[in-house]
């Protein structure tokens, strides 16, 4: 399987290029184009019953859909729902987790699993919630961020401290805690809230804006009713 990252780093989009046979699973709504002998089958996220779990919990769609290629080939065009950056990560037997929203398509023998984690489910999503997404199996996973995408690398013991809505993806080898930004008048006033405490050893993946702030930048700009 062949794919290009075109438009990097602030409006990114996928560019896979298909022989016959091979697919590529992408999150509902994420088509920009296709070309060439490409048929559609739109089936629910691993299977009604996960499909119901993301979307009533983690508040995603309840579906993807799978876009397979016929003997001529062909091409499939895919963009995410925000401006920012796309990272390809290959599996090879082992686990990703990615917050949900920045899960934007995956190839080959990967499945995923929602699961409760307490406090450590604000990894879920930007907003803070008690559900991430794990992916494992063989193949590759794209995803994506707002703002810029940068990997990290932490070797064994190796530690680091992130705002939790600057984490994208880590793999699962990574251990991870939430505690609460320096002391208590720097929790409740600091404008940080919980931080993730990373250790190594694995990848992490971190993206340079968040979308809650920006969310509330905007609001004050909106009108009151």
């Amino acid at each position: 399987m062949r794919f290009e990252l075109v438009g990097k780093p602030a409006y990114s989009a996928l560019k896979v290029m298909l022989d016959e046979g091979e697919a590529v699973t992408a999150e509902a709504g994420a088509m920009l184009a296709m070309e060439g002998d490409i048929t559609v089958e739109t089936r629910t996220a691993g299977g009604v019953f996960k499909g119901l779990l993301r979307k009533f919990v983690a508040g995603e769609t309840l579906f993807v859909n799978t876009f397979r290629a016929g003997r001529n080939g062909g091409v499939v065009w895919l963009a995410p729902s925000v401006p920012g950056d796309l990272s390809y990560i290959e599996l090879k037997g082992g686990g990703l987790i990615v917050q949900d929203y920045a899960y934007l398509a995956h190839h080959g023998s990967v499945d995923y699993e929602l699961k409760w984690k307490g406090l450590k489910g604000l990894l879920a999503e930007p907003g803070g919630g008690l559900i991430w997404m794990r992916l494992h199996g063989e193949g590759g996973v794209w995803i994506n961020s707002y703002g810029a995408l940068q990997e990290k690398n932490l070797s064994p013991g190796e530690t680091m401290t992130v705002d939790n809505s600057h984490i994208v993806a880590l793999e699962d080898t990574v251990n991870f805690t939430v505690g609460k930004f320096g002391g208590w008048k720097s929790f409740m006033v600091g404008g940080e809230g919980l931080v993730v405490k990373l250790q190594g050893p694995g990848r992490v993946y971190l993206q340079t804006r968040t979308l809650p702030v920006f969310a509330e930048v905007l609001n004050r700009f909106l009108p009151k009713r």
